[in-house]
């Protein structure tokens, strides 16, 4: 039989290092491209939706504001006197009426996506 020459193993278990610096290069990249962008994906995705909650509550603020003054100047029957507060009952009970709406749109969204 022929005598097979083994190698040591202390040789045997020895990298190059160019291989070693590609893997961790290699192991950066994809640990940047698995985090860094899905975060900078939301962070992007969270300043629209603020951006829309906010527009869309200083619209509600301003039309109720306006439906209020519009109800106070063309019905005089309530503006003075101890009808006064009924505007401001409607206007509120109307901004409430909304907001429930949206939030049950909202929760119906999230269902049909989960």
């Amino acid at each position: 039989m022929a005598n097979k020459q083994t190698q040591p193993a202390s040789t045997a278990k020895r990298s190059d290092p160019g291989q070693i610096n590609e893997v961790i290069e290699l192991v950066k990249s994809y640990a940047k491209q698995e985090t860094l962008g899905p975060l900078k994906n939301i962070g992007r995705k969270i300043g629209m939706g603020l951006a829309g909650a906010f527009s869309v509550g200083a619209a509600l603020f301003f039309i109720s504001l306006g439906l209020l003054r519009l109800m106070q100047t063309r019905v005089s029957s309530i503006n003075h006197g101890a009808w006064s507060w009924v505007p401001y009952v409607i206007v509120s009970t109307i901004c409430v009426l909304v907001t429930v709406f949206a939030l049950k749109r909202i929760s119906k969204i999230e269902k049909e996506l989960n």
